[in-house]
């Protein structure tokens, strides 16, 4: 039986559909952090800039939020990838240190959708 993953993702959530013959399932998995602010200029610390914190603070939180999504995923014979931005390109770079690139069907940009929508676009993409 095939199963097919598709998701609309950004830094904040990632929304999964996951498709089989018999059944649909709809997964919502947040991030629970705020958009990423970059500071320019500004004073550092005797430590560490500020920002060099924040940006490994940042990143460390988006590699666990990355982890989840992709052992909910990581059993799907296909994959498709929808964002507004880089949590995309993102999470298809640790798809691949995973393995499991060659099942990535598409990956596109797109602004926000509704769950209905991101499952019709997963029903309507699948290779028949």
């Amino acid at each position: 039986m095939k199963k097919q993953a598709g998701l609309w993702i950004d830094h904040r959530k990632a929304v999964i559909v996951i498709v089989t013959e018999t059944r649909e399932e709809i997964k919502e998995i947040t991030s629970n952090m705020e958009k990423h602010i970059r500071f320019t200029g500004g004073s550092a610390s005797q430590d560490g800039s500020t920002e060099d914190v924040r940006d490994r603070q940042f990143g460390n939180h988006l590699n666990s939020f990355y982890d989840a999504v992709v052992a909910f995923i990581r059993g799907a014979d296909t994959i498709q990838i929808f964002g507004p931005g880089e949590a995309k390109g993102e999470l298809v770079k640790r798809l691949e240190q995973d393995g499991v690139k060659e099942r990535i069907l598409v990956v596109e940009t797109v602004d926000k959708m509704t769950d209905r929508q991101i499952s019709a676009k997963v029903r309507t993409q699948i290779p028949h």
